[in-house]
């Protein structure tokens, strides 16, 4: 054990490493390799993400990937590579978090659609026009916690954790403000649906 340890330290290109991990398998070859350029993934995803806990989760998600691709793929220079593997996850999850945040917005305003038929059967642009002052109204009627996550998530089309980013409250509050604050928005829509 001591010899084997002694003689990996040896090893300095990222070559020899890369193919002594393909060859046994054995993941200190590749805990070696990934050791050298750690601070530049966490760097990439910091860059990116913008959320130290987040990079950090990333840089891990990215050693367990890179035992599965370096396994596939060919490597010729390591660190560039590792570089566009370390942006194209991160990438890919922003990918995933705005797709959910924008599919999360259009599921709510369609609900809040149907829920409110007068959005739905308006007569022209005139009746367009005062639907949309009714709404903006109605947002203003919240209280203050609730107007600026509504109006972040559904007009501004914010993520939660962007929101909790620019708001300081923290996630829990920041989904509860937007579901209180949708359900406000839909009472005070039906009354003045029933009322016209």
């Amino acid at each position: 054990m001591f010899f084997r340890r002694s003689a990996k330290k040896i090893i300095k290109e990222d070559e020899v490493l890369i193919t002594l991990y393909k060859e046994s398998g054995d993941l200190t070859y590749l805990g070696d390799l990934y050791e050298r350029y750690m601070h530049l993934v966490f760097g990439v995803c910091l860059k990116y993400l913008r959320d130290k806990e987040e990079s950090k989760d990333m840089t891990m998600q990215i050693f367990e990937k890179l035992g599965i691709e370096l396994k596939k793929q060919e490597v010729r220079n390591f660190k560039s590579w590792l570089h566009v593997l370390t942006k194209n996850e991160c990438l890919m999850l922003i990918r995933t978090a705005k797709y959910k945040s924008s599919k999360e917005a259009f599921e709510i305003n369609e609900e809040v659609a149907m829920e409110n038929s007068y959005i739905l059967h308006h007569n022209g642009e005139e009746g367009l026009e005062k639907n949309i002052q009714a709404l903006e109204k109605a947002i203003q009627i919240l209280p203050s916690e609730q107007k600026a996550c509504v109006k972040l998530f559904y007009i501004e089309q914010k993520c939660y954790k962007e929101i909790t980013e620019m708001t300081g409250y923290d996630l829990n509050k920041v989904k509860s403000y937007i579901q209180n604050g949708k359900r406000n928005l839909k009472i005070h829509l039906q009354k003045i649906n029933a009322q016209s």
